[in-house]
């Protein structure tokens, strides 16, 4: 299993006041990421993953039955065959060592993979939380190492809900529910602060939302009951209203430089 060293977008966290105090002395951002769709159990709207072309030359997308705009990260997989390979082997393990051990065991590997001088990761540029142990892995990866700031958006809403009470309790542990899911009745029913994708900034100010450029909505803690809006970003189908917005966008929002 391998932490990835932070992509453009997230590394300027590094600028960001309340993301600071855990990154003194050096300390940088990371992720820790899985197959985009493959372990995305309740996504819906965003349902999108790279699969092997017929005749096995290269990767593909795949969309889902229900897909309106394609995931960023799954398009980065279909390119990159190195990203796919890192993601999938991420999963295979770790997901192998939640079936057999537990949240425990889940903590355990985690922590023993851990970079030395992470301060902040964001937990999935690609994929999402499968099971339910492995979600509770990370929970009691944070309650062993207060000093380092997690933080993820999920559309595994009712792991959330189950663990709502530890994470409360945890003030470096900072989540943001997906909107386009299974399970978006949840985020209302329990006011779970959430992440909506637009078209344009006009989109956002209509909707009251600010739009987090940097991560900095998602992962300062200070911030961790306000909802925000993300400017669509990735290959998106050609000539789709998504497709469009996209190029109208000019590269505004995207994880590239």
């Amino acid at each position: 299993m391998k932490f990835s060293k932070a992509n453009a977008k997230l590394r300027r966290l590094e600028s960001v006041r309340g993301i600071k105090p855990y990154l003194k002395g050096g300390r940088k951002v990371y992720s820790f990421d899985l197959l985009s769709g493959h372990n995305c159990p309740y996504a819906k709207d965003c349902k999108s993953m790279a699969v092997p072309r017929p005749g096995g030359s290269g990767l593909m997308i795949q969309d889902g039955p229900n897909t309106d705009f394609r995931c960023f990260s799954a398009s980065q997989e279909a390119f990159y065959k190195p990203v796919y390979n890192l993601r999938k082997q991420n999963a295979e393990e770790i997901l192998a060592i939640a079936a057999l051990k537990g949240s425990q065991g889940v903590a355990d590997a985690l922590e023993a993979a851990l970079p030395h001088n992470a301060g902040v990761v964001r937990i999935h540029v690609g994929g999402d939380f499968k099971i339910r142990s492995y979600f509770e892995g990370w929970i009691e990866l944070a309650k062993r190492r207060p000093d380092i700031l997690f933080y993820a958006y999920t559309k595994s809403l009712p792991f959330w809900i189950m663990n709502s009470d530890k994470l409360n309790s945890l003030p470096n542990f900072v989540l943001t529910a997906s909107k386009g899911g299974m399970k978006d009745n949840l985020i209302e029913q329990y006011n779970l602060r959430q992440a909506v994708v637009v078209a344009s900034k006009s989109e956002a100010r209509k909707l009251g939302l600010q739009i987090d450029h940097d991560d900095s909505h998602a992962a300062d803690p200070s911030k961790r009951n306000t909802s925000f809006a993300l400017l669509i970003h990735g290959l998106q189908p050609s000539g789709s209203r998504w497709g469009k917005a996209v190029k109208a966008l000019k590269g505004v929002g995207s994880y590239t430089r």
